[in-house]
């Protein structure tokens, strides 16, 4: 840790970190400035949770994995070796899978999906998900066209698999991977790992016929060409709110072809920011308490952990007029992950993944 001198008066601490897909919230401008407010600097490292959760923390202040497997793994680790550890869990992301109004309306036509009421009577930018009857298309190795896509405007001939990044690094690929096995398996994620690796290499096929992974999903999927080339893309609800408010600023209006799917199972990400001293505390206690960094959370599409008496994302989208997601509460249940030694029996009996990163092998710092 380091400080730097600001003004003769002022001192701002620098806290290292390594992060995952909450990167992004370090380098948005505002929560840059109110850090600053409060005398705190970040400097990060990117890494997959996974490479967060494995690799060496030598030199860090904090590491904020995306997801609870990461972060119990950590603190495990932690504990065993009597040094510190300190967790906080400022706010949460469903796991979402992320695509385009064709393969929405053709996943309909088929009873696969079904639009959520949109406000006014206007399109829909939510869809609810039977994971089982999407999964079966996938194991029938069924087409888009085979799906009557065309009807909509567009032809693809790609199977019907949703698209992750890397098993081996990502949490969302990891947090798929527990959904698609607790739709597998009654609804219940596996507890033993003698079952966990039998069920993993039944579900497979539906993991790895998904094409070259990349931690650029996002990216790809809001390109021009992300219609033809991720369909469906597995991603944060977080990143597609964000991307929306961001539109709506630029053009005025929502973009109406990207539309979200959301799994009748909910799977949370639960980030958890962990202090890996106490000087980190500070950051952390900032995450989860100062109203000013609240309110940028909730800007950035996060749902706030406790959420208030209020939903504040959902005010918060209304007032910026894009519709808020509202699952019916029949229609949604709780996906859960299988503890971490578990989903790792799991992943391994999948792909054969690299070892941890050393600490030369860490990125330079993003800001």
């Amino acid at each position: 840790m380091t400080q730097h001198l600001l003004l003769p008066f002022e001192q701002v601490t620098t806290l290292k970190g390594r992060l995952a897909s909450i990167s992004d919230f370090f380098e948005d401008p505002q929560v840059i400035r109110i850090l600053r407010k409060h005398g705190l600097r970040v400097e990060a490292f990117n890494a997959g949770s996974r490479q967060v959760a494995t690799g060496s923390l030598k030199g860090l202040d904090f590491v904020f994995p995306s997801g609870k497997p990461a972060a119990d793994r950590i603190n495990d680790a932690r504990q065993a070796a009597g040094e510190y550890s300190k967790n906080f869990h400022p706010f949460d992301s469903p796991l979402v899978l992320a695509s385009f109004r064709a393969y929405a309306e053709a996943l309909h036509a088929r009873q696969v999906a079904w639009p959520q009421r949109a406000p006014g009577g206007g399109q829909p930018l939510y869809y609810t998900l039977d994971m089982d009857k999407f999964l079966s298309l996938t194991r029938q190795r069924l087409s888009w066209n085979d799906l009557h896509v065309d009807r909509y405007g567009i032809s693809n001939d790609n199977l019907v698999v949703a698209q992750t990044s890397d098993i081996c690094q990502s949490n969302s690929a990891d947090s798929y991977l527990g959904l698609v096995a607790s739709t597998q398996h009654h609804n219940a994620p596996p507890t033993d790992t003698t079952s966990a690796r039998a069920l993993a290499r039944g579900i497979s096929s539906l993991l790895l016929s998904q094409g070259s992974a990349s931690d650029s999903l996002y990216t790809y999927y809001i390109d021009s060409n992300g219609i033809s080339q991720d369909p469906i893309a597995v991603l944060y609800e977080h990143q597609y709110l964000a991307y929306q408010a961001a539109y709506r600023a630029a053009h005025g209006t929502a973009d109406t072809e990207r539309v979200l799917l959301y799994p009748r199972a909910e799977m949370m990400s639960q980030p958890h920011f962990i202090a890996l001293n106490h000087k980190a505390d500070q950051l952390g206690k900032l995450l989860e308490a100062d109203p000013e960094l609240r309110r940028r959370e909730t800007q950035l599409g996060y749902q706030l952990v406790p959420s208030g008496s209020v939903d504040e994302l959902a005010t918060y989208l209304n007032g910026e007029g894009i519709p808020a997601p509202q699952p019916s509460s029949g229609e949604q249940t709780v996906a859960k992950m299988p503890d971490w030694q578990v989903l790792e029996q799991m992943i391994a009996a999948i792909k054969q993944c690299p070892k941890p990163v050393s600490d030369q092998d860490q990125q330079k710092p993003s800001g």
